[in-house]
């Protein structure tokens, strides 16, 4: 999808779900790293995270396009266009968008390095760094930890 192409969903779902009409710029912006969009409150143009629609396909790009146009016509209309605002949660549920994004980062940065389990409790921990077993413990039973092997 080119930046065409994004600029005419958000008009279409601007002007289909939300029955108004959308009159800035989408674009992508591959800067974003854990965001799936973002909303400027100047410029009233509308950012999308490329990486939603290459690792979760279109049907999450279009929550995410939902969720920011939450944000646009909200603040268009001074009413209130913040996650914290009933306004938002409101309009967020009935539009269909989600709430947060799926995750974006790489699998293998957010895998654990080390797993620890609890002599006692058999309890898992997994860290990505390593831990002095001689002194932490258990949070559950305060066990002795040991190293997985």
């Amino acid at each position: 999808m080119n930046e065409q192409e994004l600029q005419q969903l958000v008009e279409h779902i601007s002007s289909t779900v939300f029955q108004k009409p959308f009159r800035h710029r989408a674009t992508f912006n591959r800067r974003l790293r854990t965001t799936g969009g973002r909303y400027h409150l100047n410029s009233h143009d509308l950012d999308f995270n490329p990486l939603v629609l290459e690792q979760h396909g279109p049907e999450e790009l279009e929550k995410v396009v939902k969720h920011e146009l939450c944000h646009y016509h909200l603040h268009l209309e001074g009413r209130g266009y913040r996650h914290i605002d009933a306004d938002f949660r409101h309009l967020l549920k009935e539009s269909g968008g989600s709430r947060f994004v799926k995750d974006l980062r790489n699998p293998e940065i957010t895998n654990p390095k080390w797993t620890y389990f609890c002599g006692n409790c058999g309890q898992l921990y997994f860290r990505k760094r390593r831990i002095d077993t001689q002194k932490y413990v258990c949070g559950k039973c305060r066990g002795k930890l040991e190293m997985d092997r």
